[in-house]
């Protein structure tokens, strides 16, 4: 059985660090009778796609606008699948992992003990990490870790290998970035997640996904908010509905104190405002359980989707 690997690079207005970044990917790797390179161009307006072809990329996809790293990642994913790729692996355009650790990335697969595997970066000896940087990033893998399960040292990490039967149950909402999201339906689904150690090259560009420390806070943030709502949205609204509940609470046994001293009917107020804040809460644990609901369906719909795109990649694989 013929074995493929596809390296897959989303780009949006990579024409300058392209080469670089292709110049260092392997041709040959371990384990694979065959090694293709795919690149997603994200609507790029400096000539990406030409630089890829004439740098000897096999396949070139273009979005006719720019969708978003998340999309272009998905976009990648699926081409590479229904070009009969076994294993993919995802990296970055501007050359930051050392694509010498791809063999290593993709043993795990090989050897059977992962679907999915990301490349832990050394983020505390990594000298351009902002402080800042560096809390967040373990911050989200705290958060992934809590939210899937899986004890992964560097979640945000971009560089990773997939498995093609991995690859084509994850699916992403998000528009900003995929990173955080797969992990936490990898942990959901039950696929095989490892992580192994890589480099990382010194920078080339500024990055593109951080136009600065407050703006990386607040996506980051927002991601990890939208992330925890969409795979535990019972435990949010939970959450959220026990601190709106428990001023109500307080108000309520304020109320009953007073009205069993025999001077309840001068804190009516404490009773109307506990009122309020138990309904509030109520309302909140309710739309919990409806949450809650949805997700499971999106979980059947994801089994749904992947079922169609296997008979699909399937099918084009005998025509």
């Amino acid at each position: 059985m013929t074995l493929k690997l596809v390296i897959q690079i989303p780009c949006f207005n990579e024409a300058d660090t392209l080469p670089q970044t292709l110049s260092e990917l392997p041709r040959e790797v371990e384990g694979f009778d065959v090694v293709e390179w795919l690149v997603v161009d994200d609507g790029s307006s400096d000539g990406t796609s030409d630089v890829a072809r004439a740098n000897g990329v096999d396949h070139v996809v273009r979005l006719d606008h720019n969708a978003g790293l998340a999309k272009a990642f998905m976009t990648g994913l699926e081409a590479a699948l229904r070009r009969g790729a076994d294993v993919i692996v995802n990296t970055d355009a501007d050359n930051q992992y050392r694509a010498e650790a791809i063999p290593s990335l993709t043993a795990p697969i090989l050897q059977g003990r992962a679907q999915l595997v990301i490349g832990a970066r050394p983020i505390k000896k990594i000298a351009h990490f902002s402080p800042v940087k560096r809390l967040l990033q373990k911050v989200g893998s705290s958060v992934v870790r809590r939210a899937s399960g899986l004890d992964i040292p560097d979640a945000p990490s971009g560089f990773r290998a997939f498995h093609r039967d991995a690859a084509m149950q994850l699916y992403v909402f998000n528009r900003y970035t995929y990173t955080l999201e797969t992990l936490i339906q990898a942990g959901r689904l039950g696929i095989p997640v490892a992580s192994v150690p890589v480099k990382v090259n010194d920078p080339t560009r500024p990055s593109r996904l951080v136009r600065n420390s407050a703006d990386y806070v607040l996506k980051s943030t927002l991601t990890i908010l939208r992330v925890s709502v969409l795979y535990r949205p019972f435990r949010f609204f939970a959450a959220c509905a026990f601190f709106a509940a428990l001023p109500g609470f307080v108000a309520f046994a304020r109320f009953l104190v007073f009205w069993l001293m025999g001077d309840g009917s001068g804190k009516l107020q404490s009773l109307i405002i506990g009122g309020a804040f138990i309904v509030t809460g109520m309302v909140l644990l309710i739309g919990g359980v409806l949450a809650d609901m949805v997700a499971a369906n999106r979980v059947l719909l994801a089994e749904i989707r992947y079922r169609q795109m296997k008979a699909d990649i399937d099918r084009d694989a005998l025509d």
